[in-house]
């Protein structure tokens, strides 16, 4: 990796924030109320979808896509205004929180004033019309980095919100459609006013050339094939090898259940994992990566999240508050959970059953924590037998002190999770 990842990352969490979404009002305000629980919840950075205005001319559905972006320089009236924005970064930073913003630098909505003004920043066909980038995304116009001019604008306006905003970072939207070199180039751009954090939505582990983290995709696809008992977790170690072979230890990986897009049009994560959703949601926290929570995920809101409508979440009693707050505390205390290589090893430990139950230890020093899963609709039972079991731990959700030694009859009922902390 070419550049150096913010140290303040090194045990962090994310949390994705739909502003249309999250409230009544869909605005900074109203979202700003919810900062205290955030924070009390153990929540890290907070990534906020794009704040921009949304694009009118192409639009789909009745509000358009927060990726439509009509101005990279001014704030969604729905959703405040620049002051508003401000007041939001401050009060993120003085409750000890960072903030990213999500970037769109593949196209721009229709109605940007660089259709008219500057044509030549995009692609066109041989009549002169601008093109969209697919036949898909027909709300978009495609933008070219061929043109310098186009390259310059866009690092113009990355480096105005770091520069007057002070945020720290960014995740980008289809980031491997744009040329890497780019990446390099607008960071080393940004990273002179402000060393920041970025985040690519993909999983080239060559874009890490300009970028801490990318997608754990591959790791999202598999559990959702485990759920429905098209792979089993013997198919782990697959993955395992897979990140080992492609991705160095120093790039973070971003794992996952739900975000926008999986919400938006493949369910939810109960639609996706059923029963096993929050041993899904234990795992990510335990696999070498950083975790992510998408809006509402804390209140089990059971509803899909669109992108071009209003859905407001159901936050309740917030139900599953106190379950994602005991991972981010976990992930925080304990190095051995910590991110790329501030974090520590990763070892296998062999079941009799390695179909269905799956189990491993993470070792940074003298810390260690072991998670076993059961990763069926069945109860089951098994032999855990490793070195690496030995010890006295605490379970991190009943609190259960416990004495392991080199072999262990485990006991687990449907899609049960075990989180072991050493003592």
């Amino acid at each position: 990796m070419a550049f150096k990842t913010p140290e303040w990352t090194k045990n962090s969490n994310i949390y994705e924030v739909n502003i249309r979404q999250f409230t009544k009002e869909g605005n900074f305000a109203s979202f700003r109320t919810h900062l205290p629980r955030l924070k009390k919840m153990g929540v890290d950075i907070l990534w906020l979808m794009p704040v921009f205005p949304i694009g009118e001319k192409n639009r789909k559905g009745t509000l358009g896509s927060a990726y439509s972006v009509k101005d990279y320089k001014e704030i969604n009236p729905d959703y405040g205004t620049k002051a508003d924005f401000k007041a939001l970064v401050k009060e993120i930073h003085k409750l000890g929180m960072h903030v990213v913003l999500d970037w769109v630098a593949n196209h721009t909505a229709w109605d940007n004033p660089w259709i008219e003004n500057t044509p030549d920043r995009y692609y066109r066909d041989s009549h002169g019309n601008i093109l969209a980038p697919n036949d898909d995304w027909t709300d978009v116009a495609h933008l070219n980095y061929d043109n310098p001019d186009t390259v310059n604008a866009m690092i113009d306006a990355l480096s105005y919100w770091v520069k007057d905003f002070d945020i720290d970072g960014y995740r980008c939207d289809m980031a491997g459609l744009v040329p890497t070199w780019f990446w390099v180039k607008a960071r080393e751009a940004v990273d002179k006013i402000k060393p920041c954090f970025w985040l690519a939505e993909w999983e080239d582990p060559k874009i890490h050339d300009g970028f801490d983290m990318t997608y754990a995709w591959e790791l999202h696809n598999l559990m959702k094939q485990i759920a429905k008992k098209q792979k089993n977790v013997y198919d782990f170690d697959h993955y395992r090898n897979y990140e080992l072979n492609c991705f160095q230890r120093e790039n973070y990986r971003l794992n996952f259940t739900t975000n926008h897009d999986e919400s938006a049009w493949n369910g939810t994560e109960f639609d996706r994992f059923g029963d096993g959703a929050k041993m899904f949601a234990v795992l990510s926290y335990l696999l070498p990566g950083m975790p992510l929570i998408y809006s509402g995920q804390e209140s089990a809101f059971n509803q899909t999240l669109p992108l071009f409508e209003k859905v407001e979440i159901q936050w309740a009693d917030y139900p599953l508050e106190g379950f994602y707050k005991a991972l981010n505390e976990l992930k925080t205390k304990h190095k051995a959970l910590w991110n790329g290589s501030f974090g520590g090893s990763f070892s296998k430990i062999m079941t009799t059953d390695n179909c269905n139950v799956y189990a491993f230890a993470r070792i940074n020093g003298g810390d260690k924590v072991i998670g076993i899963f059961n990763a069926s609709p069945d109860r089951k039972e098994c032999i855990a037998e490793s070195e690496l079991l030995k010890g006295k731990y605490k379970e991190l959700f009943s609190g259960e002190e416990t004495v392991f030694s080199d072999r262990e009859r485990l006991g687990l009922s449907a899609w049960e999770y075990k989180v072991y902390v050493g003592i």
